[in-house]
């Protein structure tokens, strides 16, 4: 159940969004079916089981009542699925082991665990913070293997995966990652590294850093529910609704048309910078929406697409703030209309030419990575058949 870890070197670590707990299909998959239930695919499918051979109305009457039977069993077995004794303790050990980890990163993030206060050492206060971090981490991984929480188990497999890029640097500090994915500690090395080493692993001011994205994906692991059937379609169209968007904004503040100089009442050609601005406003907010929704996903094409783009922005951030674009500790964009409308459109056009269709291409992908869920997650069509090859495809895109 929960994920199949066996962390290595030279691996694509999207394989740890592979093997989501089987017991957490139903949650999965509940609002799939559902939609199939609501087309009318279920129905035809079982009028079609049950009216074989059957062809007086007492016969047709009886398949519709056998059908609305069925069709009832199978929504409240999606609604409430059976879970193991085991599998509720993993999730209640998940749930608090995140709030746990959560607290263990604040730590490591705290400028105060940095510095000599009320009789502890700068040092002394680093090797608890980081042996806390060690414990509650492996914790949280412990726990997920046999969890059905799908949302947060997908994040817990991100936060794997940002550990196992970032071994080298752990390393350095004494943590080692195991393949099973779990943490040691060797405290000498952690107390020869310094501090300095690791408030800049765990910087709470860098949104690259392996602190902070860790916090992150803690973070939004925590406020996630699994539970909620609907929360993981919106999830997927509002994700796809805003990639798409994305795309457009992108591509469109690369293009040459967008910048093309208009005649003001003067005579003289200006920048059609209402128009410009309009665009990045909306690039900002489609951004924003994308990321708000997806980074839920359990599709390691869409998270991995949103990780370029991310990276993309954090390189980009200097260059982003001269147009009065800030991006947070969480990775969202804010825009100042002011100072956005005082920039050089010429150099806003450069700029956009390279960042603006570059995130287009992954915001593209995002889009079909999301769209290509949504629409797989159920093998039935309209007219009642199941489609296997569609289904197959859902199962090698994850």
């Amino acid at each position: 159940m929960g994920i199949n870890i066996n962390v290595g070197k030279k691996q694509d670590y999207s394989y740890l969004f592979q093997n989501l707990s089987s017991g957490s299909s139903a949650n999965l998959n509940f609002l799939s079916d559902y939609a199939s239930i609501k087309n009318g695919s279920y129905g035809k499918l079982m009028k079609s089981y049950y009216g074989t051979g059957q062809s007086s109305s007492t016969a047709s009457s009886g398949s519709k009542t056998r059908t609305s039977n069925v069709l009832d069993k199978i929504l409240e077995e999606k609604k409430n699925p059976k879970v193991s004794k085991e599998a509720q303790e993993a999730n209640a050990s998940l749930t608090t082991g995140l709030s746990n980890l959560k607290s263990s990163v604040s730590t490591l993030q705290s400028s105060k665990t940095y510095t000599d206060a009320d009789g502890r050492s700068a040092a002394d206060k680093t090797v608890s913070a980081v042996k806390a971090y060690v414990s509650n981490y492996n914790d949280v991984v412990k726990a997920a293997k046999n969890s059905t929480l799908a949302n947060k188990t997908a994040y817990v497999a991100n936060m794997m995966s940002s550990t196992a890029a970032n071994a080298d640097k752990l390393a350095e500090i004494g943590v080692t990652v195991n393949a099973n994915g779990t943490l040691d500690l060797n405290e000498a090395t952690l107390k020869a590294a310094g501090v300095s080493k690791v408030q800049d692993l765990f910087s709470a001011d860098d949104i690259m850093s392996y602190g902070s994205t860790i916090a992150s994906r803690v973070q939004f692991a925590g406020v996630s529910s699994s539970t909620s059937a609907t929360e993981g379609t919106d999830t997927g169209s509002t994700a796809a609704t805003g990639a798409a968007g994305l795309k457009a904004d992108g591509r469109k503040l690369a293009s040459d048309e967008l910048y093309e100089k208009i005649k003001d009442k003067n005579g003289a050609y200006q920048y059609d910078v209402e128009k410009i601005f309009g665009t990045a406003r909306s690039f900002v907010n489609n951004y924003n929406k994308m990321f708000d929704a997806a980074e839920s996903s359990t599709n390691s094409g869409a998270l991995a697409n949103l990780s370029y783009i991310r990276e993309k922005t954090a390189r980009s951030e200097d260059a982003l703030k001269q147009f009065g674009i800030s991006v947070d500790y969480k990775g969202r964009m804010k825009i100042d209309e002011d100072v956005f409308k005082k920039s050089d459109m010429s150099q806003v056009q450069r700029f956009f030419k390279d960042y603006g269709s570059s995130v287009a291409t992954n915001a593209s992908l995002v889009d079909y990575y999301m769209t290509t869920q949504a629409n797989a997650a159920s093998g039935y069509t309209a007219d009642g058949g199941y489609n296997v090859q569609g289904s197959a495809r859902y199962t090698d895109m994850m």
